[in-house]
């Protein structure tokens, strides 16, 4: 198992700063979700590419049996890269183009669609192939209003009060609907939220006679902390399933339950290690300042997410308050007055909890490079991607004074 130690070896082979992920960690938690949902009699988990892309933790995710919830053409190719079935990848953009999302239709997946208008001009255009919908339930939730998409404001999703037109454009396009989608945010930590919104669903569900699948989302809340409060994953799996085949009994029919998990699987799973370049103490702060920055883990400064920060290098010293900021230059600030283990210069700091939305939302901003991921796996830690360099920032460019 990964400790310490091993990502201080970890840094010395492969160089700070780092993203690590812990292959026993991911299926850990698959298993998990598959086994909260076992009553159910047919069950599919579609990873959301968005959460961590590269193609060696969507092979493993894969071999797991996962299917594939894509947002982007990109994404879908990438699944297709790997080996998924198209059947086993759902489509599900927001705002994008009709050629895209014809596109996709012509690469065999699923197709999720959340405008009234695009939803009349597939249909108009598209009548054989079916389609999923994705409501919105008027729902607020989750963690932070950036990532709640389940309210009466969201720009994602059809309106429940909206379904009244929703059935008038299926029945004059006579398009074939095979599932009913929603999702209502990330980091929802109360259960009672995902059952309301399966009943929002349900009802939904009842308009249409050819469904397939329903597919509730995602957006469990995970621990970024040690003690921190997460998503009931085995209570919720208890309550939804015994509702779920309620309603297929209701229904006439056995449909298949779908979740969309990215964070579940992988959050827990990542870590960034970042190497120490210096203290600074002013009047009123102390300062560790790492040789990383918001361009390789937004999440502090977008959502004020609150990860737990370590000194592996140094992890059994007197704890002290420091303020953790990086090297881009803006206020780049990763915690604040956070309490860790006296850190000195050349120190390895250990983001946890780095897995999801973190490799995938780094950016070149300040003309730097973008880290080396590495997957610890089989008692190993092996290279899935290499560090940027210089000849990577300039590569697309096209310098027009020197032709």
């Amino acid at each position: 198992m990964m400790n310490n130690l091993n990502l201080l070896d970890a840094t010395e082979k492969f160089g700070s700063p780092l993203y690590v992920y812990d292959s026993d960690k991911i299926k850990s938690q698959y298993d998990k979700l598959k086994d909260s949902f076992s009553s159910v009699k047919s069950l599919q988990i579609n990873y959301a590419v968005k959460a961590l892309s590269n193609i060696s933790i969507l092979k493993f995710i894969i071999n797991l049996g996962s299917g594939i919830d894509a947002v982007s053409i990109q994404e879908v190719k990438l699944a297709l890269k790997c080996g998924v079935d198209p059947d086993k990848i759902i489509y599900t953009p927001n705002g994008v183009s009709m050629d895209e999302i014809k596109k996709a239709s012509e690469l065999g997946v699923k197709i999720n669609i959340d405008n009234l208008s695009v939803l009349e001009d597939f249909g108009n255009n598209n009548p054989s192939i079916p389609i999923c919908i994705r409501i919105n339930p008027h729902i607020m939730a989750g963690g932070n209003s950036k990532i709640s998409v389940g309210h009466i404001d969201s720009k994602f999703g059809i309106s429940i009060h909206q379904i009244p037109h929703l059935i008038r454009i299926v029945n004059n396009t006579k398009i074939k609907v095979n599932g009913i989608h929603m999702h209502t945010g990330s980091d929802i930590l109360d259960i009672d939220v995902f059952l309301r919104a399966s009943e929002i669903l349900f009802d939904t569900a009842k308009n249409f006679n050819d469904l397939e699948f329903i597919d509730f989302g995602s957006g469990f809340k995970v621990p970024y902390f040690p003690n921190d409060n997460e998503t009931n994953i085995e209570e919720l799996g208890d309550k939804l399933s015994l509702r779920f085949n309620s309603f297929c009994s209701e229904y006439g029919k056995n449909l298949t339950l779908m979740f969309e998990p990215g964070k579940i699987l992988v959050s827990e799973s990542g870590k960034l290690l970042c190497k120490v370049n210096s203290i600074k103490q002013t009047t009123s702060t102390v300062f560790a300042q790492v040789d990383s920055g918001f361009n390789h883990f937004l999440r502090p400064m977008m959502y004020g997410a609150n990860h737990d920060i370590e000194n592996i290098s140094n992890s059994d010293d007197v704890e002290r308050y420091y303020s953790v900021v990086g090297y881009i230059c803006e206020t780049d600030t990763f915690a604040t007055n956070k309490k860790v283990s006296t850190i000195r210069n050349g120190d390895i700091l250990c983001f946890n909890n780095a897995g999801a939305y973190c490799q995938t939302m780094s950016s070149n901003y300040n003309s730097r490079y973008r880290p080396a991921e590495v997957i610890y796996i089989n008692g190993e830690f092996k290279l899935i991607r290499k560090r940027e360099n210089f000849q990577d920032l300039i590569r697309n460019q096209i310098d027009i004074f020197n032709q």
